[in-house]
């Protein structure tokens, strides 16, 4: 049960908090070898934490938001240009406060930049404590498991033993499943949002286009181009071949016709001859100004790599998702993604069923696509009103 809380502050004008990790003693084990004994994560935080420390909400975001989810912040330290105008709403405005789905009332919510990332927290874009230089392409390679690692540190500095509920939506989602089945006695309630338990091949082959588009670009330079440089172009497209997945055809060509035709890109021939060209154009164009190559491609292979069994060292996933069967997880379907097609949420629910997995399982009907979790609270605060704080149904 949540217990009774302090009154909050309205998650409106907020400031990114950072936690620095620095004992040595315990360093952080990657996946795939080698340690982090320092690193840093940006995280924010909104409402109050309860005497019992019983009311915490952790929230993943997708793979390119950050820690920003709710109210409004205009800068945050350490992030260079990356931090560009549209960062300053939170990308969850319409979730999280007083009242909203995420009742900052009655729950604690925090949000922390992936480890890899680049809006405050440890990454390609960090200085080097050894050389003294931005990583760069010598940043480690992350798996899912150590994005999750690395905010349990957080919720240990916190002092959070126990989490009222975990919720991530897209790749959000695979993180809540690895900290679910990884930590089960750390987690009441499970929240996965428009996600899967694994990596499809169709994603597959995207996220292999994304890597190759910025790979392939001069100025990616192995991976070495200097601060405030770097593979523009290539960033721009590997966007595009994403941004087609977040968006339902329908709602792409809604969105196409506000855009004003531009003649012709500036790497060839082509004229474009339709609105939605142009719409994509802007889109990888305006992404390159607010995100790190080297980042996007962290976090792509943490995708590619993601093994939610195995990552648990767990024999297979009947036996891992056993692990859970204290849990309620709700697990939300939307009904137009091409990203996390509908087919994966059902193949979630059979397998937590089987399980013996207390599960809610529930369909958004929209036409906006995979970006329904981001635009449209109203289908989403009632199922998440009723698990998180056992109101009724609507």
């Amino acid at each position: 049960m949540v217990s009774r809380t302090r009154m909050p502050s309205p998650p409106r004008s907020v400031r990114t908090k950072f936690f620095r990790h620095t004992d040595r003693r315990r360093p952080l084990r990657l996946r795939i070898g080698g340690t982090l004994s320092e690193f840093t994560l940006a995280y924010e935080t909104y409402g109050r934490l309860d005497l019992a420390r019983s009311n915490a909400v952790l929230v993943f975001h997708a793979m390119t938001g950050s820690q920003h989810a709710a109210g409004f912040n205009p800068a945050v330290p350490g992030t260079g240009g990356l931090w560009t105008d549209e960062m300053a709403e939170g990308w969850w405005d319409g979730f999280i406060g007083p009242g909203r789905a995420l009742d900052t009332r009655k729950l604690f919510i925090i949000c922390a930049n992936y480890l890899g990332g680049c809006y405050g927290s440890t990454g390609p874009t960090s200085l080097n404590p050894a050389t003294g230089q931005p990583y760069g392409r010598d940043f480690p390679p992350v798996r899912i498991a150590d994005i999750v690692d690395s905010q349990v540190r957080l919720l240990d500095h916190l002092g959070i033993r126990k989490l009222h509920a975990v919720t991530g939506a897209s790749i959000g989602g695979l993180l809540s499943l690895s900290l679910a089945t990884r930590y089960p006695g750390r987690v009441s309630r499970v929240i996965p949002i428009a996600s899967g338990l694994e990596t499809t091949v169709v994603q597959r082959i995207l996220n292999f286009e994304q890597v190759n588009a910025i790979e392939s670009d001069p100025a990616f330079l192995g991976g070495r181009y200097l601060p405030g440089h770097g593979p523009t172009d290539g960033l721009a497209l590997a966007r595009r071949i994403a941004h087609k997945t977040f968006v339902s055809p329908a709602m792409l060509s809604e969105r196409a016709k506000r855009e004003i035709m531009t003649g012709q890109p500036p790497f060839g021939w082509y004229e474009m001859n339709h609105p939605v060209e142009s719409y994509m154009l802007h889109q990888g164009r305006k992404f390159v100004r607010r995100f790190d190559a080297n980042s996007y491609l962290r976090i792509l292979d943490a995708w590619q790599w993601f093994d939610l069994v195995a990552e648990a060292d767990a024999a297979d996933l009947p036996s891992l998702l056993a692990r859970c069967r204290h849990q309620h997880f709700l697990v939300f379907t939307i009904d137009s993604d091409v990203s996390f097609h509908p087919a994966e949420q059902a193949k979630m629910v059979s397998a937590l069923k089987q399980a013996g997995v207390p599960v809610t399982w529930i369909t958004v009907h929209s036409d906006k696509g995979h970006d329904s979790f981001l635009l449209e609270p109203r289908f989403y605060t009632p199922h998440l009103r009723q698990i998180l704080l056992g109101e009724p149904d609507s």
